[in-house]
């Protein structure tokens, strides 16, 4: 987790996925896999503070990076999910840079921001000075702002440019909808996610997206993409299970295998 903001700002491929089932046995399985980070969707599943507190301890257990979606980008939900020991928030709907100046102040220590506390998880409960846990802060935590309304494809620029946003996440199927579309590879979606990939790299910030599969990488690496939240374990789940049950049921056909008479 120490070095995983580093790995993010440098550029460096990461593939990671949204988990839906609340359980910390799901971070425990993942942790063993060749992904570099997980994202725990509270936006979307049903996380509450118990599930998402013993996944991320699970998390922080295994130096396994660990980001949450939240559910909205209030102080509270923030402090939430960074104290409980995410390395960072993936924050929804930031169409404007006042909103992503609010979320940046509220991850971070100082007035108005994140309220300091030593004895969190995150902290090293109470066994850690305050210049560390600071420290850490500075070093570790990550802000990602979400673009997923025209609004924010607009003011793309001047989010990346605030200072304490880490990166800016596209969202093309919020885009879609937005832009009366059903299809997330229209090409208002495609243009919106290249403006907001320049507005990424103009301000040196980290440029992610969803992505279903490892197929649309090579284009999403061209609009300058290189942090990928593919599918997520419902999806890596029913792959799998369809491949083999329509596997099996290939090989009964062509040895013409059925019901005994």
């Amino acid at each position: 987790m120490t070095t995983f903001k580093q790995r993010m700002a440098s550029g460096e491929i990461l593939a990671g996925t949204f988990l839906k089932t609340p359980a910390h046995e799901m971070i425990e399985v993942l942790a063993k896999s060749r992904l570099d980070f997980v994202c725990l969707d509270a936006e979307h599943a049903p996380f509450d503070r118990a599930r998402m507190d013993i996944c991320l301890a699970m998390a922080r257990a295994l130096d396994f990076p660990v980001l949450v979606r939240l559910p909205v980008g209030a102080p509270v939900e923030m402090l939430k999910a960074l104290d409980s020991g995410a390395v960072g928030v993936v924050v929804p709907h930031v169409d404007s840079v006042e909103k992503a100046q609010d979320i940046a102040r509220a991850a971070r220590f100082g007035e108005g921001g994140r309220g300091y506390a030593g004895s969190t998880r995150w902290a090293g409960f109470a066994t850690r000075s305050m210049a560390d846990v600071l420290q850490q802060s500075a070093d570790e935590t990550i802000v990602i702002a979400q673009i997923e309304e025209p609004a924010g494809v607009k003011a793309a620029a001047g989010i990346a440019a605030v200072d304490g946003i880490d990166g800016l996440f596209v969202g093309p199927a919020d885009l879609a909808v937005c832009y009366g579309k059903t299809d997330m590879s229209d090409p208002k979606v495609l243009d919106a996610m290249r403006e907001t990939g320049a507005a990424a790299r103009a301000a040196g910030k980290a440029f992610m997206t969803f992505a279903a599969n490892s197929d649309a990488a090579p284009d999403l690496m061209d609009m300058g993409v290189s942090m990928f939240f593919v599918a997520s374990e419902h999806a890596f789940l029913l792959r799998g299970a369809n491949a083999e049950a329509e596997a099996l049921h290939a090989a009964g056909a062509d040895k013409g295998a059925g019901p005994e008479r």
